[in-house]
């Protein structure tokens, strides 16, 4: 079962679009339906004050319903309101590891909570309960080498991605239950393969504007993709580096010299970054 990304799904109608002057105008007419003969020379005067604190009250308190509204639904709620819609799906936040599970992933297992109850032994379910099984996995893939073999790619959320023996074991053991997996089914769980890189570029920024601020705008960019693509079966491009590196104002180009070409992912590999290494050149021709 492929997972909805929940991030492409359109706002619900539910939550409304504020507008604080149109707030104001409804409040104002319908004093003025109330008061006919009432008129506001200057904006100075104690009554418009009062309709604008009416009108900002007014406004808040639709804030806090369209935040009552979210914190309903499993693609918004965030905290111990994410947690509640969890646990009506029998998925409890998971306390392992140094800090608690982040909420993207209990969203992310509560998605998939239904492909735990099978016990077919779906791709789904071997991920969902790979998954649960502690809060060290980052990335889960699975496979099939021959018929009655189920084989689990670990990736951890430590070091550079290689899950160690202990967090190998505990996801073996979680999935080795006679409840979570058929009993015809021989599971082998592994460790990804990492598959390490550098980045190195330089990049040529027009006169004027610090480099500094440019230069650490590009390295948390760059930092946010290879952490976004750090993951199972996930290539990491050229093109997603200059997109990243050309995110801040004022960069002219990227001379990118290394890596000179993608880093081509395997199904059960992952990518991890060594280390980025920026400098900033002032151009001033063209």
């Amino acid at each position: 079962m492929t997972t909805i990304d929940l991030t492409k799904i359109p706002a619900p109608d539910v939550v409304e679009a504020l507008d604080f002057e149109e707030i104001y105008q409804e409040v104002l007419t319908g004093f003025k339906a109330l008061y006919p003969d009432w008129t506001a020379a200057l904006e100075s005067d104690p009554v418009v004050k009062l309709l604008e604190l009416s009108a900002y009250r007014e406004t808040l308190l639709r804030a806090r319903i369209n935040d009552t509204a979210r914190a309903c639904m499993l693609a918004y709620a965030t905290g111990s309101d994410l947690e509640n819609i969890a646990a009506l799906l029998g998925v409890i936040r998971l306390t392992d590891g140094e800090e608690p599970e982040l909420d993207d992933r209990l969203r992310l297992r509560a998605q998939m909570a239904l492909e735990g109850v099978t016990v077919a032994g779906s791709h789904g379910s071997y991920v969902f309960h790979a998954l649960s099984a502690s809060n060290l996995v980052k990335d889960v893939a699975v496979d099939s080498p021959t018929p009655g073999q189920v084989r689990v790619t670990v990736l951890s959320t430590e070091g550079d991605g290689e899950p160690d023996t202990e967090l190998i074991d505990t996801v073996d053991a979680y999935l080795s239950a006679e409840t979570r997996r058929p009993l015809t089914d021989e599971v082998t769980v592994e460790a990804a393969e990492i598959v390490p890189f550098a980045i190195t570029a330089t990049l040529q920024i027009y006169p004027g504007p610090a480099s500094a601020p440019i230069l650490a705008a590009a390295q948390a960019a760059v930092q946010a993709y290879v952490f976004e693509h750090a993951k199972l079966g996930m290539d990491v491009t050229l093109s997603g580096f200059y997109a990243a590196l050309h995110q801040p104002g004022g960069v002219k180009k990227v001379v990118l010299a290394s890596p000179l070409a993608d880093v081509e992912i395997g199904p059960r590999q992952a990518s991890h970054c060594t280390g980025i290494a920026l400098t900033a050149e002032v151009v001033t021709d063209g």
